[in-house]
């Protein structure tokens, strides 16, 4: 099945603060959470776009994320037990909250894939919280992205808000998450220090034409003001 540019993800349980219910813990926790959002990641890419329902298999999802059944068995509860996706059928998902008044989000689709499995999962061990940190962190941008800018631009406190990642742990996720190509990094004028600058996360593969390189310097003033994040168009 051809993959999208893009596709929508409901969004509004990320507002929420609900990656921080899924924290690093060692042992069994911990890698399910990764499971579950490398999971949401395949079902995201595979829902229809005006009913959000994807069908399929757990040999398509684990061939695609590189997850083994019982991760995957695992990671589909934890999706299930926070209410991010429905189980209709055997081999048929709903994401919750899908259509019409909700909010939503870009994720990236086409270029995450290469013969027809997401590169950046490949040397997902399941062992690091570097890992979970990546892919929360991957959500939150994507939820918090204004689509003026095309990035993300959010600091470390509410990064750790959102995410119940500690910020000591912030840089190498987001080290991580730039050397799987899925975001950039850029900086933009501080909205708190006229004579700073401040971080912006770009994710790889959205609206592409839209940087800093395209807009220019006017694109950084414009910075300034405040940013409507709804819907992410």
């Amino acid at each position: 099945m051809p993959i999208s540019e893009w596709v929508r993800l409901p969004s509004a349980w990320i507002d929420a603060h609900g990656l921080a219910d899924l924290p690093w813990k060692s042992g069994g926790d911990g890698s399910d959470n990764t499971a579950a959002l490398m999971a949401l990641t395949v079902i995201a890419h595979a829902a229809d776009p005006d009913t959000g329902i994807a069908r399929a298999t757990y040999d398509d999802i684990c061939n695609v994320a590189g997850l083994s059944r019982a991760k995957l068995s695992n990671g589909l509860d934890v999706l299930k037990k926070i209410k991010v996706i429905e189980e209709q059928s055997r081999s048929t998902y709903r994401l919750a909250n899908f259509g019409e008044g909700h909010r939503w989000a870009k994720i990236p689709a086409k270029s995450m894939y290469s013969v027809g499995r997401i590169t950046a999962f490949a040397d997902f061990q399941l062992r690091r919280a570097a890992e979970l940190d990546a892919l929360k962190l991957f959500f939150l941008f994507a939820a918090r992205r204004g689509s003026d800018t095309n990035r993300a631009n959010i600091g470390y406190e509410k990064i750790e808000d959102y995410t119940g990642i500690k910020k000591v742990r912030i840089k190498t996720g987001i080290s991580f998450l730039a050397s799987l190509s899925l975001v950039y990094v850029e900086q933009v004028p501080s909205k708190t220090n006229s004579f700073g600058v401040s971080s912006a996360y770009r994710l790889v593969g959205l609206d592409s034409y839209n940087h800093l390189g395209t807009k220019g310097r006017g694109s950084l003033q414009a910075d300034t003001a405040p940013v409507d994040y709804t819907p992410h168009l």
